[in-house]
């Protein structure tokens, strides 16, 4: 048996997580291969290390010396440190090599920021690794450039290269408890390149998938996925087992449980994820596999986000017209922006993007285009779109589920601006005003999950990794 086990930013904050986490890894020998993240917030009002590496970069990247972020940084692994005996000047060591990095090449910006930044990661799993070997589990920080962790150019946005895969497959033959960072890799130009945000994720399972694990244990700060967001329905209930597909829609729509792609590769490697929560290792959690037993007609999990804009395009006879729609996609695709939805009628087209991606600048110039080339009879861009989803595996061949659900948001008072249903029937999506959201959350979680009494206690939303 082997596990990989990723412990987020929540889970490392301080001495006490990082007890708790050798307490989890020492229960379980199968758990060989450990992921961390850089440190996160101890408090509300806290802040992560990563947020603080990101100051320090822009500091020196302005022509400050950068010594208060370097200072502030090496002071939060030092209280780390300083509760567990041999360890080192741990506070020194991040210093000098902060210092190193900053005096390093300054050709472009993106890649001088993400070689502090991974700096949070890397410190964390050198940490760690001492902590744990000198507590009795023998443990090896493995630096992620070196065992061939290879990633695209593309500073705080690099994507894991195919090749990736078989150099990290070594990574099984070690025997002591392998500390691996998360969150960055190499280039193939010797550059250190970090993944999005959430990308401890995404290392977790690639390693999964590169070692042929037997189960990749994602530990966060919740006892599991929740069927709706805790902070708006605190009656959800927990879901024990959800399938590979109801988790990439219900990410998607807003669960912060996972970054929506993170689990790609694991899913393509068909190894079964689970949620466990580092606070509370004994609670079951949530288990994610390609197939799972449900009951017709039942609702997985419900889940909703803002910042959503359409472009409405209406023309007569628009049906006729070969070619209309890829033509409008083309427009899309020379101005750079991505399409989420294209929910269409006879004569009109909606198109919809993420609101942030559609500046005033590049929605002008696609109406301007729009206009001239396809010449339609009106377009419109209409913000303030919020998407809601219904998952789940039961959902399929389901007679009266959509009735359900849109009389529930009428009683409500919720206007549906949109609804769209996936061809595999696993997922039904409503567009709502953003103003909407959370009201019709939560009449859609009283109609599918109607408040009863529990035996756990009130579930605390995701805080963040």
């Amino acid at each position: 048996m082997l596990k990989v086990a990723k412990f987020g930013g929540t889970s490392v904050a301080n001495a006490q997580q990082v007890h708790k986490v050798m307490d989890i890894v020492r229960a379980d020998s199968s758990r060989r291969i450990i992921v961390v993240s850089a440190p996160g917030k101890r408090h509300p009002a806290d802040r992560k290390i990563t947020d603080m590496l990101i100051d320090c970069a822009n500091a020196a990247w302005a022509g400050g010396s950068a010594e208060a972020e370097i200072a502030a940084v090496a002071e939060r692994f030092g209280e780390i440190a300083a509760a567990f005996d041999g360890t080192g000047d741990v506070a020194a060591e991040v210093a000098e090599d902060l210092r190193r990095r900053i005096a390093g090449p300054r050709d472009d910006r993106g890649r001088f920021t993400d070689t502090l930044k991974a700096a949070g990661e890397d410190h964390c799993a050198r940490l760690v690794a001492k902590i744990f070997t000198r507590e009795g589990i023998p443990a090896r920080y493995v630096n992620p450039v070196e065992a061939g962790f290879l990633l695209s150019s593309e500073p705080g946005n690099a994507q894991v290269l195919e090749s990736s895969y078989d150099r990290l497959e070594a990574l099984r033959d070690i025997s002591e408890r392998v500390i691996f960072p998360g969150f960055f890799g190499g280039t193939s130009e010797g550059t250190i390149a970090t993944l999005p945000r959430g990308g401890s994720d995404t290392t977790g399972a690639v390693l999964a998938a590169a070692v042929k694990a037997d189960e990749y244990e994602n530990f966060t700060d919740v006892d599991s996925v929740y069927a709706v967001d805790p902070a708006i329905y605190p009656e959800a209930p927990p879901i024990p087992l959800l399938t590979y597909r109801e988790m990439r829609e219900l990410s998607y729509a807003g669960f912060n449980v996972f970054q929506d792609e993170a689990i790609v590769p694991a899913v393509r490697a068909g190894i079964p994820i689970r949620i466990r929560n580092t606070n509370r290792p004994e609670a079951p959690g949530t288990r994610i596999t390609a197939e799972r037993p449900y009951v017709t007609g039942e609702v997985a999990g419900i889940a909703g986000s803002e910042g959503f804009c359409t472009i409405f395009v209406d023309k007569y006879l628009m049906n006729r017209e070969i070619g209309f729609g890829r033509r409008l996609l083309q427009i899309l695709e020379e101005e750079g922006l991505p399409y989420e939805h294209q929910p269409s009628g006879i004569d009109s087209l909606s198109t919809i993007l993420r609101a942030d991606r559609l500046t005033p600048e590049k929605e002008a110039k696609i109406i301007s285009r729009v206009h001239a080339e396809l010449k339609p009879d009106d377009v419109v861009v209409e913000r303030g779109l919020a998407l809601i989803m219904l998952v789940g595996e039961g959902m399929r061949y389901t007679v009266g589920l959509a009735a359900r659900a849109t009389r529930a948001l009428a009683k409500a008072g919720v206007n549906i601006e949109m609804i769209n249903q996936g061809s595999s029937e696993i997922s039904i999506m409503f567009g709502v005003k953003d103003a909407d959201r959370r009201r019709a959350m939560i009449a859609l979680a009283e109609e599918f999950f109607p408040k009863r009494k529990r035996s756990r206690g009130r579930a605390r939303p995701r805080s963040g990794e």
